[in-house]
């Protein structure tokens, strides 16, 4: 009988060590604001700059209406391997339009394209992307061209990964942009790629909405059209947002300065630079790709998201280099059943 008791108390002390052991891991869970991120330098240095920048009394605080933290798009929050995905939307758009053109079997860089050639492609320089760009991306309403954006992301799929490319954003900067934002930092996409291009999707999958989105231009003008108004995408180039234009769009459309930039290439670095080289607390991170059995591995080189000038400066700026293998316990959000 109290060998019975005895077995009764251990069993009900391991039946609460266990319930507390729950508990406290659930509570953990609940309170950390980076579950996708392994336990690091990176992420303990994003969460500390986010703390002690808005802590009351604070030496490092920030006023909330200068919390203003900017994020490239391509390979900083989605997939840019291997092309760029708005490329892709273009060279499949060219496919799709095709029948319409009987004349493109035979104009480059219409060709190029649809043979697959992407040496001719590329071989054709300037002059072949303004006319891609005039046959993809112009011609066209604001509202008109986003509509096809959207309808191209519903059915287009990733050649490698066999999902949606709205799909292929990272998990673990999705926690950021919600853990900044819920600390009272406006959270901005500042891209290369096409504004309205993003504005199709960036509100849904990032919660961005579509005046927090700086990118490149093409020349837009207002016109009345079947007796409305509206706003109508011609084949010029008006702003490109990439490289030293970044710290251009920043200032033009948001008007401070960032205190918070993050970012994956070269095209990153004045954006980084901008934001960083104040003598103020401020945090540049870099997304450094070096996962190719989840992702792509890949800096020096590439054609699409070089990361070489950028990667040598974040050792001197201090920037913080998250290490995609090292730092990321996933990738991708779970795929929907």
């Amino acid at each position: 009988m109290a060998k019975e008791a005895a077995m009764s108390r251990r069993l009900y002390r391991f039946g609460l060590l266990t319930l507390f052991v729950a508990w406290i891991s659930a509570a953990v869970a609940q309170t950390d604001p980076l579950p996708s991120w392994n336990d690091g330098p990176a992420k303990q240095a994003i969460i500390a700059f986010v703390t002690d920048t808005t802590r009351a009394g604070s030496p490092d605080f920030i006023p909330e209406p200068e919390r203003i933290a900017t994020f490239d798009n391509d390979g900083t929050l989605w997939i840019e391997q291997p092309a760029y995905v708005q490329l892709a939307f273009a060279l499949d758009r060219i496919k799709a339009l095709a029948p319409q053109h009987p004349e493109w079997k035979d104009e480059q860089p219409f060709k190029a394209v649809l043979e697959g050639d992407m040496a001719a492609l590329a071989a054709s320089g300037e002059h072949g992307a303004v006319a891609i760009l005039a046959a993809t991306h112009a011609g066209m309403t604001n509202e008109e061209f986003r509509k096809i954006v959207k309808e191209w992301l519903a059915a287009a799929k990733h050649p490698r990964f066999d999902r949606r490319y709205d799909e292929l954003v990272y998990q673990p900067m999705l926690e950021v942009l919600a853990f900044m934002r819920a600390n009272g930092f406006k959270t901005f996409i500042v891209s290369g790629g096409g504004a309205e291009f993003m504005r199709a999707f960036a509100e849904e999958r990032y919660g961005i909405p579509p005046e927090q989105i700086v990118g490149s231009r093409i020349v837009t003008k207002f016109e009345r059209r079947n007796g409305q108004p509206s706003l109508f995408r011609l084949p010029r180039v008006d702003f490109v947002d990439d490289g030293p234009g970044k710290p251009v769009g920043i200032e033009q459309q948001i008007g401070r300065r960032p205190v918070a930039a993050f970012g994956n290439s070269d095209g990153d670095l004045e954006m980084l630079q901008w934001t960083t080289e104040t003598g103020n607390r401020r945090l540049g991170v870099i997304v450094h790709h070096t996962d190719g059995d989840r992702e792509y591995a890949y800096d020096r080189g590439p054609i699409f998201g070089g990361l070489d000038k950028a990667l040598e400066a974040a050792a001197l700026d201090r920037w913080i280099v998250v290490d995609m293998k090292r730092d990321w316990k996933t990738v991708f959000p779970p795929e929907k059943r």
